[in-house]
């Protein structure tokens, strides 16, 4: 490799990095709050993926173990750059939190009990629901197709509400009624 191309790997892999900084600063609430943000930084605005790749991404992300946001950073990493944008897009998601934990942590005893900090926590839950809702809308518009992936729905938040069992079930009884759709359809 060239130094003019190590030069263009590194500044990438610093783009990266800082654009999932940003969306890391940026996402209050959970991997749901992290959508709206990915879909204006990644897909419209850099093209690095298409609104249907960072659904698939996102889906993936959360058959995954681990945090939602973070796994679907390093997927999306790992499509621009393989490991080295893996590592970039994982460093970038967490350093915010590492960092804003660190900060509470110094001054955790006077922290939580300010009265703007209060209003803040307050004021961010308000967002984080309409930013889940929206992101929910979404997927839902975007996922649901035609009446078997209506049915799929359907039948998964029956067994999300009411049934006590496990959430991994329907998740994969979910997944196979998907995939025996798409061969049926094939066929």
């Amino acid at each position: 490799m060239g130094r003019d191309e190590e030069r263009y790997v590194m500044k990438e892999l610093f783009e990266i990095f800082l654009v999932f900084f940003k969306i890391g600063s940026l996402t209050f609430g959970g991997g749901y709050t992290m959508l709206p943000f990915l879909k204006s930084e990644i897909v419209r605005n850099r093209h690095w993926v298409t609104d249907e790749e960072v659904l698939d991404y996102y889906a993936m992300s959360q058959s995954l173990p681990g945090i939602v946001a973070v796994n679907t950073s390093m997927l999306i990493g790992w499509n621009r750059r393989r490991a080295p944008g893996l590592f970039a897009a994982c460093l970038g998601m967490v350093m915010p939190s590492l960092i804003i934990i660190l900060i509470i942590a110094l001054f955790i005893e006077n922290f939580l009990e300010h009265e703007t900090v209060m209003h803040a926590m307050g004021g961010i839950r308000i967002t984080v629901g309409a930013l889940i809702t929206k992101t929910v809308l979404e997927l839902g518009a975007k996922s649901l197709k035609d009446k078997a992936c209506v049915l799929i729905f359907i039948v998964s938040l029956g067994f999300f509400t009411f049934a006590d069992i496990s959430p991994i079930i329907p998740v994969l009884v979910g997944a196979a009624a998907g995939v025996a759709l798409m061969k049926g359809r094939e066929a």
